[in-house]
């Protein structure tokens, strides 16, 4: 009987564990870059933290897994890209379900990762150095990187990948550039761009390249078939920093830094349509999954701005903990 009843306590006991991580995975509904803090935040769909996974200093962009399984977070090491020291010269690896890093990728001489995406096809991690300028092949299941590539520029920012995963597009921030580099021959080709580009985001049908020109106020575009720059949507307040495009390929939506707004511009038109105040210089864009919200991160006020996509308003401010220091937001459901 005392075995019976033992084995049955052993199994609750087991019933409980799998339902607690079947709990979270139904609960998490966001992840958050928390720069300042050094972790990326776990929070559910009401923006209440639910825990987080301690990562290198200064974290700046995260990319998840197709899967959901999987983030890997560029850890910087400053907390501006303007400032001089040598940063950070890792990668780190979080399971999304037990919120804790399982590994790090040491980059070695290459620091201050910045921009950072993932192929599914490959399994590689493409992250930017700042010191020095290049872009890395890393492969997440050796720990190693596979490959480094001159981008042609200096301090590339973001990376991109193009939909046939052929090519990798590269703002170079300090050099006024978008690279386009072939990731099979190393080829890169430089396109100017304007001041300070940052930002990327890519047209639905993969053709166009949006680049946010934080140290002016413009939107340049790029046809990628061409590998050219095509055009410029001005802005009416100063530096934009991140840029995405709505679902339907209508409409750009920015993180305007110095103007503490976020505009919206039709891209058929290439004039800007409006611009909504927020309560500080915001850092990051992203989408909801079905693209109806648009969430902007205020990084020194630790506050979330949450535009309705369709109505182009301020819907909700979500205060995160003092210390946080917000960047990018990434859904997870």
């Amino acid at each position: 009987m005392l075995l019976k009843t033992r084995v049955v306590s052993l199994a609750i006991l087991f019933l409980s564990c799998v339902l607690s991580v079947s709990a979270f995975a139904q609960t998490a509904a966001f992840m958050v870059g928390e720069k300042l803090a050094g972790s990326i935040g776990f929070y559910d769909a009401n923006f209440h933290r639910i825990g987080d996974a301690k990562v290198g200093g200064h974290p700046h962009e995260i990319v998840l897994t197709p899967d959901k399984r999987t983030v890997y977070v560029a850890d910087n090491g400053v907390m501006w890209m303007t400032e001089t020291g040598p940063g950070g010269n890792t990668v780190s690896i979080v399971d999304v379900a037990s919120m804790k890093r399982t590994a790090t990728i040491n980059l070695g001489k290459f620091r201050r990762p910045h921009g950072i995406t993932f192929d599914p096809s490959s399994g590689y991690v493409y992250v930017t150095t700042e010191k020095p300028s290049k872009l890395l092949a890393l492969d997440p299941k050796a720990l190693k990187i596979v490959r480094a590539y001159d981008v042609k520029g200096q301090a590339p920012h973001i990376v991109m990948l193009g939909h046939k995963r052929k090519w990798a597009y590269v703002s170079n921030t300090d050099t006024g550039t978008l690279s386009a580099i072939n990731l099979r021959s190393g080829e890169a080709i430089s396109m100017p761009s304007g001041e300070r580009p940052q930002g990327l985001a890519m047209s639905p049908d993969g053709r166009t390249i949006f680049a946010a020109d934080s140290g002016g106020n413009s939107i340049s575009i790029f046809n990628l078939a061409q590998k050219r720059n095509i055009g410029q949507i001005a802005t009416s307040g100063k530096a934009p920093v991140r840029v995405v495009v709505s679902h339907d390929g209508k409409t750009l939506i920015y993180a305007l830094q110095e103007g503490r707004s976020v505009g919206f511009a039709d891209i058929a038109t290439r004039k800007e349509l409006l611009e909504i105040p927020v309560g500080g210089r915001p850092v990051s864009m992203s989408l909801s999954l079905d693209g109806k919200l648009a969430y902007c991160s205020v990084q020194e006020q630790d506050e979330i701005y949450i535009i309705s996509v369709a109505d182009r308003k301020v819907v909700r401010i979500v205060h995160l903990p003092k210390g946080t220091g917000p960047d990018p937001v990434v859904p997870l459901r």
